[in-house]
């Protein structure tokens, strides 16, 4: 175990939110989430089972966008069609991504009148993903630099030596997790780098992530008021990194530094800093862990692509793309609507919840030929929408895309095979999309 700075917690592993959450409705399974209408895909089985395949297909073929009207999370639009999830993304003013109206996730804001009903607290987390213009510009530029074709330039060196080293470790002739060994040691080291966050703590990165993207945690009255105690843990940690770096003659050119030395970012409420935080180490910790697990499993399960990937590296770059658009990260991301506007056919009214299934809109037959297989030579592969369309797309993208190659590279030149050689489990969520564990074992080609 890892030592900490007086002050600052253990570096924790356990419980993860997920254990934390299955062993509060095994205890109470009369409180587990009920799912009344056959299309409300919120419900998160599906995505544990890998059944939510035929679920969007058909609602597809009935038509881009559907009212749920009943859920655990209240009512919602479920946009599951490529173009109108474009659409709509493409209207940032009548499609809101702001916290003030419930941010970015399908959980249901309570109105004052609720709240005080139900005894509990108002718990927002702004952060920029969650803001609308032109808090949002401000606040995105601050952290963009870090992620221009410049940046990455100047980050790949470093991560092709941490990945082959990684690689080089990996134990031959037994079955490991490579969830474990691999996806989350080289995410978790990623951030830990990009924020100049002590590196002997970094397991800190991934059990905050794991519990603030969990978000059926917050059908659980007790399970989320430790993820509040948690996230204001974290908050407490970055805060003295905050307080040490304000101290330094040269402002460095991690993400800290940055938003001290940002006129949009440096005078945030203690809730902004936390929202950020979450959205910084979730949209840069799950989103690459489960594409570097989602990309090993497809092979393994497609061996005549795994070929292709073994005599030709020159498809690495388009393989990429091809599995972003078969892993999406992150299932779903919500807008809400301000004002009553038609939407293909449909009139969603102001305050209504539009939830856009960006795992759906990525196997739209429409967009994409025969979408449930995996082809690393797809002409456009790229239209995949896994780091969401328009004024939010994701900042780390490019970071993203860089780390995923430089592992298929690095594993090339290794000449590694994965092989699937014992426990999946996925992650039981709606939101962030993705595996738990991934047992293999190498060998080579």
């Amino acid at each position: 175990m890892a030592t900490i700075a007086p002050g600052r917690p253990e570096c924790r592993t356990s419980p993860t939110a997920y254990e934390a959450l299955q062993n509060h409705f095994a205890e109470h399974p009369e409180e587990r989430p009920k799912h009344p209408h056959k299309w409300d895909v919120s419900r998160s089985d599906i995505y544990a089972d890998n059944t939510w395949h035929p679920i969007f297909k058909e609602m597809r073929d009935a038509g881009p966008l559907h009212y749920i009207p009943e859920s655990p999370f209240g009512p919602y639009w479920a946009v599951v069609g490529h173009k109108a999830i474009q659409h709509i993304e493409a209207l940032p003013d009548v499609f809101s991504s702001s916290w003030e109206h419930g941010g970015i996730t399908i959980l249901e804001r309570l109105s004052d009148e609720e709240l005080e009903e139900s005894d509990a607290d108002r718990r927002d987390l702004p952060m920029f993903i969650a803001m609308d213009r032109p808090q949002h510009t401000g606040q995105r530029r601050t952290v963009a630099p870090k992620f221009t074709p410049s940046g990455m330039a100047e980050m790949e060196g470093e991560i092709r030596q941490r990945t082959g080293e990684l690689l080089d470790s990996l134990p031959r002739g037994e079955v490991f997790d490579w969830v474990d060994k691999v996806s989350i040691e080289l995410t978790t080291g990623m951030l830990a780098i990009l924020f100049g966050f002590p590196w002997e703590d970094r397991c800190l990165l991934t059990f905050w992530s794991d519990w603030a993207g969990d978000t059926e945690l917050a059908t659980v009255r007790e399970l989320d008021e430790v993820r509040w105690s948690l996230l204001h843990e974290m908050a407490a940690y970055f805060q003295s990194l905050w307080i040490e770096r304000t101290h330094d003659k040269e402002p460095g050119d991690d993400l800290i530094s940055m938003m001290i030395h940002s006129e949009a970012m440096n005078q945030m409420s203690p809730e902004e800093f936390m929202g950020n935080l979450v959205l910084l180490i979730v949209g840069g910790n799950d989103t690459t862990r489960n594409s570097m697990s989602g990309f090993v499993y497809q092979l393994d399960k497609n061996p005549e692509q795994r070929k292709l990937f073994e005599q030709n590296p020159d498809v690495i770059p388009n393989a990429v793309q091809e599995m972003l658009r078969m892993q999406t990260p992150l299932a779903h991301m919500r807008r809400t609507c301000t004002e009553d506007t038609e939407v293909f056919g449909q009139t969603i009214k102001a305050g209504e919840k539009v939830v856009l299934w960006y795992l759906s809109a990525n196997r739209d037959e429409q967009v994409f030929d025969n979408p449930d297989k995996l082809d690393l030579t797809r002409e456009n592969a790229r239209r995949h929408i896994a780091f969401g369309y328009g004024i939010h797309r994701c900042v780390g993208a490019r970071l993203a895309e860089l780390q995923l190659r430089v592992l298929l590279e690095e594993m090339h030149k290794r000449r590694i095979r994965v092989h699937v050689a014992g426990d999946i489990e996925r992650v039981r969520a709606n939101f962030v999309h993705g595996f738990r564990k991934l047992e293999v074992e190498l060998t080579q080609f």
